[in-house]
């Protein structure tokens, strides 16, 4: 693996690459969780099938305008970088049309972690914009997918975003310059939750979204719920 591949590994994974964690849940993936391919690097006829998914892939002949289908291209190709070791080798393993560019793209679509992922599968956010939340990172990755779901990005602002952010402006700043507030989103809840929650923060004489922050904050660092977090 040469240096620019090892700068560009996985991050924010816990689940191996290639198990479809989010693509073979029925919660987002609906009827094609099914079907959901799984990939292992360490197995000769599983990287046959992710070169041969990978080469369709680029063809935009498995589902180019189906979001699960899309992080299934994007597994194969996180797969075939791992098992052939870089992203090079593993673009000349796919076919001669499948560029780096491509595959590195891709393939760090599928190390985005699990909670922006899921907005993937689900459309939520489009994977065309998930390749450009992909190129920042960290806390970042985050920021820019949230800021997709409550402020309402396109694509192009998306890319606009992640190469301010990776020429060094703070996220926050290029956000607000796209008039994103982060931090601000609109919660529908049920009447009795919301007639507490108000009778609550009028007793303690704060805004309401105090106790809701305090209340998630709980919840993250309690070990038995930790994990969804």
């Amino acid at each position: 693996m040469t240096p620019d591949d090892a700068a560009d590994g996985p991050t924010d994974r816990e689940s191996p690459v290639g198990q479809p964690v989010v693509r073979g849940d029925p919660t987002f993936a609906g009827e094609h969780a099914q079907q959901a391919v799984q990939f292992d690097p360490d197995d000769p006829d599983s990287l046959g099938r992710a070169a041969d998914i990978v080469e369709r892939f680029a063809d935009d002949s498995i589902g180019a305008a189906d979001s699960v289908y899309m992080l299934r291209g994007a597994a194969a190709c996180a797969a075939l970088v791992r098992g052939e070791g870089s992203y090079k080798a593993a673009a000349e393993r796919a076919d001669e049309g499948v560029t780096v560019s491509f595959i590195r793209k891709w393939a760090r679509v599928h190390d985005l972690p699990r909670p922006i992922r899921q907005y993937v599968a689900t459309g939520d956010i489009a994977p065309t914009a998930a390749k450009h939340i992909a190129r920042v990172t960290d806390r970042s990755r985050y920021l820019l997918a949230w800021a997709v779901l409550d402020g309402d990005l396109t694509v192009r602002e998306v890319r606009s975003v992640a190469s301010a952010i990776n020429a060094g402006t703070d996220p926050e700043a290029v956000l607000d310059a796209h008039d994103v507030t982060l931090g601000e989103m609109t919660l529908r809840l049920p009447r009795e939750t919301y007639t507490d929650l108000r009778r609550q923060a009028a007793r303690e004489g704060v805004d309401p979204a105090v106790l809701v922050a305090e209340a998630l904050d709980e919840q993250s660092t309690d070990p038995a719920t930790a994990e969804r977090y």
